[in-house]
């Protein structure tokens, strides 16, 4: 409406001023309800030419959008496992929550009988080391022994190898027989002796750590399973939809527990969805307006920070099947993301929000830089002055929302 009445401005309203005073054509005559095509038909045309023109220009160069949302993200409230509840730190459906908060508990007596078994284990294995430094001490006790004897044998046995070189007949060879026995014997007790001593320091250094680092491995991963068990806040935020109760069973794959929504969620950007038309236009930099049914009769300004590369409405995901170009139902649109140029901007938006969003295009540096030459430049100074009439309009949307959406559609 705002279009056409400023084109009728620049064509109707010249055409039947040349037409009353230049012509002498007067209302109820010459011009009457009848005759105002034959009489204004130059202007009329041109007035619908240029309005189509004009909306063109302003809604490609200054593209809007309904599809507009205060985004947020929620964090689902689920375990690492599969559990019954047994004990709830929430109170009530919501509740605001700090971070490293516990939610609920759930039950860990089979963690805690693991845990009991690992500490028993290393228990044991601290015995069994005390018992083996033991068994060393005792080892040398016998390696002692059984080289004195190994020793005493030896020199009992060079003694009579003596006597029996100076006289045969003094020491019997079954004698001397007896006693190379002995000393083997003794020598072979020597060596069980220090067998018997390196299998218990092999135990010290080597097998009874491992078994312990074993059982320091299952204790730590029974405590941490029982530390799972416990169910806390990620960030600070505000638990939502929390009716859990003790003896609920908790399924992380699917039944969740409740949602929390981190502090702050919400209050940074915009997301908005343009018409694929405006891929070419819509640029990181570009300024741009919002209006909230939240926060009525409030124009928001805003800066585009990215635009997606991709329409989502084009994704697909690997299967058995070929993709088929009609399962999508409509065009998707260009998701564009917007922050506040200002601080605090979306204070008093409510999270979730639906907006509707104007951006404008400039080409101010485009023409300070030369390039565009002296009529295009004229051209583009144009474009950009019509992004006024897109801004009116979204003030009036802005007045005429809460008016519409509490009168007209019933939304009391």
């Amino acid at each position: 409406m705002l279009e056409l009445l400023l084109c009728s401005m620049l064509t109707i309203l010249p055409d039947y001023l040349y037409r009353r005073y230049a012509q002498g054509r007067r209302i109820g005559y010459e011009i009457t309800l009848y005759s105002v095509w034959y009489e204004l038909r130059w202007g009329i045309t041109l007035c619908l030419i240029l309005t189509v023109l004009l909306i063109t220009v302003i809604f490609y160069n200054h593209p809007s959008t309904t599809n507009a949302t205060v985004m947020f993200r929620t964090v689902p409230l689920v375990p690492e496992r599969i559990g019954r509840v047994v004990e709830v730190n929430v109170s009530g459906f919501s509740q605001d929550v700090k971070q490293g908060q516990p939610l609920f508990r759930l039950d860990s007596s089979e963690q805690e009988a693991a845990a009991e078994t690992a500490r028993r284990k290393i228990a044991e294995v601290e015995a069994a080391l005390i018992a083996a430094r033991a068994e060393v001490v005792g080892a040398e006790g016998q390696i002692q022994q059984a080289e004195s004897a190994y020793k005493q044998a030896l020199d009992e046995l060079e003694t009579k190898q003596e006597l029996m070189s100076r006289n045969a007949a003094t020491v019997a060879a079954r004698e001397i027989e007896r006693l190379q026995v002995r000393v083997e014997g003794q020598k072979g007790a020597v060596a069980s002796a220090r067998a018997a001593k390196d299998s218990a320091e092999l135990r010290i250094s080597t097998l009874l750590p491992a078994q312990k680092a074993s059982a320091e491995a299952a204790l730590a991963e029974a405590e941490t399973d029982i530390a799972k068990s416990i169910i806390r806040a990620g960030v600070d935020g505000r638990v939502e939809q929390f009716l859990l109760r003790i003896g609920d069973v908790v399924n992380p794959m699917m039944r969740p527990a409740g949602i929390l929504i981190p502090k702050g969620a919400g209050r940074w950007a915009v997301q908005a969805g343009f018409g694929q038309i405006e891929g070419q236009i819509m640029k990181p930099g570009m300024v741009a307006e919002i209006t909230c049914i939240s926060k009525p009769w409030t124009v928001i300004p805003m800066v585009v920070t990215s635009v997606q590369d991709f329409i989502a409405a084009g994704q697909f995901r690997g299967g058995e099947q070929l993709i088929e170009a009609q399962q999508v139902a409509k065009p998707g649109t260009l998701l564009v993301n917007m922050e506040p140029l200002y601080p605090g901007g979306l204070d008093g938006v409510i999270p979730g929000s639906s907006c509707i969003a104007n951006a404008y295009s400039s080409n101010h540096d485009f023409i300070a830089s030369g390039e565009a030459g002296f009529f295009y430049g004229i051209v583009l100074h144009g474009v950009d002055a019509t992004a006024v009439v897109h801004a009116l309009i979204l003030r009036i949307q802005a007045l005429v929302l809460p008016i519409r959406t509490l009168v007209l559609s019933g939304g009391h």
